[in-house]
């Protein structure tokens, strides 16, 4: 099998390099990220601009094919489409993105808009997210498995898988809750602080703050009670194909 990884935290994020390392195990891989911090792009892509491309001669996955682009996620999956890669791949992961994708919060989600990009070529994706804190011990024990058993499962070719892992340790973990739907609230709420600068100009500082509860058999609801949450994701768009 072959393998793309693209992200939205960039080149450098540890779950990018996780998900790669994880992913050897199912076959060749090729990694295509954004040169820098890019989350909340959604689907957007550079329209206007150059796209510098550049390999990375020090990834810390040793074996893996790896490139940085100065463009967004889903600039990544195109580039790599049509420019780096000789054949397109079986499968393209989005991950692991630092924060989860639940609820309202998968509308900006530029780890959800690059594994939206391979959809619209055809090829079936699947985006990962981890708790805020990065720490990768439930994801490295749990996603190779969910990954053989999900490649299983039927899935429309307007939809995307999305696995969120909770935060703890592996042994904590309540268990797997599949089919879980989209929650109606967003896990993060923008604070804005104000401070007014001298020439009339309000500078607003961007504060996340996690937000609690949400609806039962929701994915949001899921990760917060610490299961891990499966569920799909689907473009409205291409159902119309």
């Amino acid at each position: 099998m072959r393998i793309l990884i693209a992200n939205d935290d960039g080149i450098d994020s540890r779950g990018l390099h996780r998900l790669a390392f994880l992913a050897k195990e199912l076959g060749e891989v090729w990694v295509a990220a954004p040169h820098s911090q890019c989350s909340a792009m959604s689907h957007r892509i550079s329209v206007f601009d150059c796209l510098d491309v550049k390999k990375e001669p020090e990834f810390p996955v040793e074996g893996v094919q790896a490139f940085h682009v100065t463009g967004t996620p889903a600039d990544c999956v195109k580039v790599a489409l049509e420019y780096l890669m000789p054949r397109k791949p079986d499968l393209v992961f989005s991950g692991i993105n630092h924060g989860y994708n639940v609820g309202l919060d998968i509308l900006y989600s530029g780890t959800v808009g690059a594994a939206m990009e391979a959809l619209v070529n055809g090829i079936p994706a699947m985006a990962f997210s981890n708790d805020t804190n990065d720490d990768c011990r439930i994801s490295d024990h749990y996603l190779i498995p969910i990954v053989k058993e999900l490649l299983g499962r039927e899935i429309s070719g307007h939809e995307i898988w999305n696995i969120n892992f909770p935060k703890g340790d592996p042994e904590k973990v309540k268990g797997i809750l599949t089919d879980r739907f989209t929650a109606s609230k967003s896990a993060y709420k923008n604070v804005y602080t104000p401070v007014e600068e001298r020439d009339g100009t309000v500078r607003l500082s961007i504060t996340g703050i996690r937000q609690e509860g949400a609806e039962e058999g929701s994915d949001m609801a899921a990760v917060l009670a610490g299961y891990i949450s499966v569920g799909k994701v689907e473009s409205a768009l291409l159902k119309k194909r």
